[in-house]
């Protein structure tokens, strides 16, 4: 039995399909660089085949990108029972959020912005 239903509808639509639950199965690593790297991966891989009009190796493409959806969806089960700690990158990424929610709710993003500039 396979663990990646078939797709359904026409070709665009089933690649388009594929393309959302391959980034989609990406998102759910839970190390920052696989993550992201699954992610570039795939939208590399869809734009270096965009042009293709051949239907065989259209289908040929699909077939190994849900080969790969298969191979993704075990990784990213494995990846979870091996988490760790987030990477300066994602607390920074996790700060700059917190900031823009500060200023957008009127309070100052530090304490630093309190105190008067010895430029001004």
């Amino acid at each position: 039995m396979s663990a990646v239903a078939p797709l359904k509808g026409n070709m665009p639509q089933q690649v388009r399909s594929l393309y959302r639950q391959l980034l989609r199965q990406g998102e759910q690593f839970s190390a920052y660089n696989f993550r992201e790297y699954a992610k570039r991966r795939t939208r590399d891989s869809f734009r270096e085949h965009m042009t293709e009009q051949d239907p065989r190796k259209i289908q040929e493409l699909v077939q190994k990108g849900l080969r790969d959806l298969q191979g993704l969806k075990r990784q990213t089960v494995i990846s979870q029972f091996y988490q760790s700690d987030r990477l300066v990158v994602e607390e920074e990424v996790t700060q700059q959020l917190s900031k823009s929610h500060h200023i957008l709710n009127g309070r100052p993003k530090r304490d630093i912005d309190m105190q008067p500039s010895r430029f001004s």
